[in-house]
Order: structure tokens, then C-alpha cells, then sequence
């Protein structure tokens, strides 16, 4: 198995408009990471998925680019079931004593995230974890160049992006203003995944060692670059 990765978030020279323009100048300064380990329980279709990340005083900033087929979305709510949607995903762990964060988006912008403190399985997900509130949820800002549904499914190659932005204020209700030194390191990972689709998958960012995105283990290291 490759060995964990290291992405390098470089500051934002101004923060990008939330237009999910993957082309924009204003993503420039911003590395590529490449979300393709595959794991075994997909189908044959594999997308190419990409991500970048930026920050700022205030956040981070984020964007997907995903060249998809098979692209399905009928969840348009707060917290409801996206990952069974065409999803990309963010998870963060700002602090190595402390949990982290799984933001969730489908392909349509809606989204969920929980600060999850014990991974451990149980039958409500995991056993120690706290929703992110409507009121926090609403902080984080996202935008689709695909419509809030998708649905019947498009089985023809289709290019779409998401971008979002996290408020630094969203995680501190959970860990304290986490703002990053220059040079400092948090952990994380992206990936994508399509669940109620003719052809699932799950991808990586960071190698995953089992059927399980849910594992901190695994995550990459993310380096905040002045």
C-alpha cells in the first residue's frame, strides 16, 4: 500500500469567489491532489477526482473537479443520506488530541458533518460524535456547478465541480479557534463515492486500509504554507 500523503495548503492570495470555477485565477496558487486510490469494492467506473485547498484568516477554502459518468442525486436537505449520492468528501483532524471533521457534499451541494471523537462502529455510525448544528451548517458555504438533483441518473461523461468554504469559527465550537501557524500540520483526506448509483465506487485520497473512510490513521498530512 502507498504510504500516507502530504498536501501543502498555500494561503490565499484573495479568497475565491464562490463559483466553483475550478479555472479561476484566484485558485492558482493552489496545489492539485489527485483522489484515486480506488478501493476493491467499486465498480469498473473510476473517475478521474481531484481537489484543491487555499486558506486564509478565516478559513479554508476548497474545490472538487470530477470527470463522472453515472451521476445521481435525489438528496437536497441538511444531514440527509449525500454519501449514498455522487459525493465528494473532506475530512480534517486540526489537532492531533482531539477528532475531526467529516464534511460531506453531493454532487448537488447539500452536505453533512459531524465532529467525531471515538470512530469506533456503533449503530448510530460511530460512538462518540456531535452533529455540526443548522446554525454552524449554515456557516459553511457550498456551490455546485450541478443542479440541488440530479435524478434520472446521467450515464453520459459529465464534468462537474464543488467548492466550499470552512469557517474556522464552525470547528472552533468544537476545538477552539484551530487558525494554523505557517508550517503547521493538520491531518486530513479527500475522497469520492457514489453508493445508490448503476456503478458504485470509492476512492482516496490518502490509502485507505479497509472498506472504511472513517479511519484517522490513514489521513494525509495537510502543511499550511505562508
Amino acid at each position: 500500500m502507498d504510504m500516507a500523503r502530504r498536501y501543502v495548503i498555500h494561503r490565499a492570495r484573495s479568497g475565491p469567489a464562490l463559483s466553483a470555477a475550478w479555472n479561476s485565477d484566484a485558485w492558482s496558487p493552489a496545489a492539485v491532489a489527485e483522489v484515486s486510490h480506488f478501493l476493491p469494492q467499486s465498480s469498473a467506473h473510476h473517475p478521474p477526482v481531484f481537489a484543491r485547498l487555499l486558506h486564509d484568516d478565516d478559513g479554508i477554502h476548497g474545490i472538487f473537479l470530477v470527470r463522472d459518468r453515472y451521476v445521481r442525486c435525489t438528496r437536497t436537505h441538511y444531514f440527509d443520506n449525500v454519501w449514498k449520492d455522487s459525493c465528494v468528501e473532506f475530512f480534517v483532524r486540526p489537532r492531533a488530541d482531539g477528532g475531526y471533521f467529516n464534511f460531506e457534499f453531493n454532487c448537488g451541494g447539500a452536505f453533512l458533518c459531524n465532529y467525531i471523537t471515538d470512530w469506533s462502529k456503533d449503530p448510530r455510525g460511530w460512538k462518540e460524535f456531535v452533529p455540526l448544528s443548522p446554525a454552524l451548517g449554515q456557516q459553511v458555504k457550498v456551490k455546485s456547478s450541478l443542479p440541488a438533483k440530479v435524478d434520472p441518473e446521467i450515464a453520459e461523461p459529465v464534468e462537474w465541480t464543488l467548492q466550499f468554504f470552512i469557517p474556522y469559527t464552525v470547528m472552533g465550537a468544537f476545538i477552539g479557534i484551530p487558525k494554523p501557524e505557517p508550517g503547521g500540520v493538520w491531518r486530513g483526506n479527500f475522497f469520492k463515492c457514489a453508493e445508490e448509483v448503476s456503478h458504485p465506487h470509492w476512492a482516496a485520497w490518502s490509502p485507505v486500509d479497509e472498506f472504511n473512510f472513517h479511519l484517522p490513521q490513514c489521513f494525509g498530512d495537510l502543511e499550511f504554507a505562508e
